[in-house]
Formats: structure tokens, C-alpha cells, sequence
């Protein structure tokens, strides 16, 4: 069973720029984040759009490939036989044999990345925010941001085998 699937990956990472595209959108939550993040619509219409998002795809890419140990169980045992199942003891075969699908939905994916854009994205932007001196709008527009797009990436590469 492969546990790395790179095509959902690819897709993980495509979908954090189709949740932006609407996250960030003036009637969703776009006006209200440049207020909060003091720019105007001429900022944000003058930034070099190709290497922003192109950036924002590789970032996102970044993140699709630390997902699978967070959302897929099974990366645990994956792990302890050195990411090499051709060396791997019978036993490891029979632990896949058994619990190769457990847990492997798209739910139980939005689960864990839901966890990690509180537990990690939050945490991590919450503290730029404040030395930025940002305000709390700022912060919970961007992490609820993250908390959105790492569910469904999480969802995504979860599910997809």
C-alpha cells in the first residue's frame, strides 16, 4: 500500500489557493483583512501576482508534504521501518494487512488539519500578529484562514489513496 500519494499532494496544495481565492475575497472576508492588515485595494493590485502565487503554490506544496504524517495514521509505522517497506519484517505486512484503510477518510483527514491549523497555524501567526501589532480581526481572518485550507488539505490527502 502506498502511503504517499503526490497527486494529492499536488491537489492539496492547489486547493489552498482556491480557498484563498475565496477567503480573501472583498465580500467574504478580503475588505475587512486589508483594513486589518492596513493596505488598500492599490496594494494589493500592485504586488508581482505570478511570484506571489507561485510562491503561495510551492508554500502550500511545502505543507502537503508534512500533512500525510499528521493525518495518516499509518505514516507511524511507515516510519519505524525507515520509509523502506522492502526491508521491512513480515510483521510490517501484516500490521498494513490489517490496518492498512483504518481511519483513511476524508472526515478523519479534516480532523487532523483542522487540529493542526488550530494547534500549529494559530499559534504561529498569533504570535507574528502581536509583534506585529496586529489586531485580533487580523489574526482569526488569517488562522481561520489556515484552519479552512489545512482541514481540506488534510481531507484530501487523507482520503485519496
Amino acid at each position: 500500500m502506498e502511503l504517499l500519494n503526490p497527486v494529492a499532494m499536488l491537489v492539496a496544495a492547489v486547493s489552498a489557493l482556491f480557498v484563498g481565492f475565496i477567503w480573501y475575497n472583498p465580500k467574504v472576508f478580503g475588505n475587512a483583512w486589508m483594513k486589518s492588515a492596513g493596505m488598500t485595494e492599490e496594494d494589493v493590485k500592485g504586488g508581482n501576482m505570478l511570484k506571489i502565487f507561485g510562491l503561495a503554490l510551492v508554500f502550500a506544496f511545502l505543507l502537503s508534504t508534512a500533512l500525510p504524517g499528521i493525518v495518516i495514521h499509518q505514516m507511524g509505522v511507515f516510519s519505524l521501518i525507515g520509509g523502506d517497506p522492502s526491508v521491512a519484517l513480515p510483521s510490517y505486512e501484516a500490521i498494513m494487512a490489517d490496518y492498512g484503510d483504518a481511519f483513511r477518510t476524508f472526515k478523519h483527514g479534516v480532523f487532523h488539519g483542522v487540529l493542526t491549523g488550530v494547534f500549529i497555524a494559530l499559534p504561529i501567526l498569533g504570535t507574528n500578529a502581536l509583534f506585529e501589532r496586529k489586531s485580533a480581526k487580523y489574526i482569526f481572518i488569517n488562522a481561520g484562514y489556515w484552519i479552512v485550507t489545512l482541514g481540506l488539505m488534510g481531507g484530501i490527502i487523507c482520503a485519496w489513496r
